[in-house]
């Protein structure tokens, strides 16, 4: 399966050690996407679409109402880079 280069990126930054975290409103829907880097910086370039579309291919998942990480599915479709960019 091909990922966007957008999704590759994320995937990267996540099998690094980030994760996304999420507000939701009283109605359980996503109110706010929030994407760290295993040193605490924000990536901005992160959107609903972008979440949703890996969620769908089961490359993130929250555990227990914590952050969603990347999961082992994630970790397949993620492509190796010397640089790790």
């Amino acid at each position: 399966m091909d990922i966007s280069r957008a999704e590759q990126r994320i995937l990267h930054l996540l099998a690094q050690g980030g994760r996304i975290d999420i507000v939701r409103d009283e109605r359980g829907d996503i109110e706010e996407l929030a994407c760290y880097s295993r040193d605490g910086w924000l990536y901005t370039d992160f959107s609903l679409l972008l979440f949703r579309k890996l969620k769908n291919k089961r490359a993130i998942a929250s555990r227990g109402g914590q952050p969603y990480r990347i999961t082992p599915r994630g970790l397949e479709l993620v492509r190796s880079q010397p640089d790790n960019r």
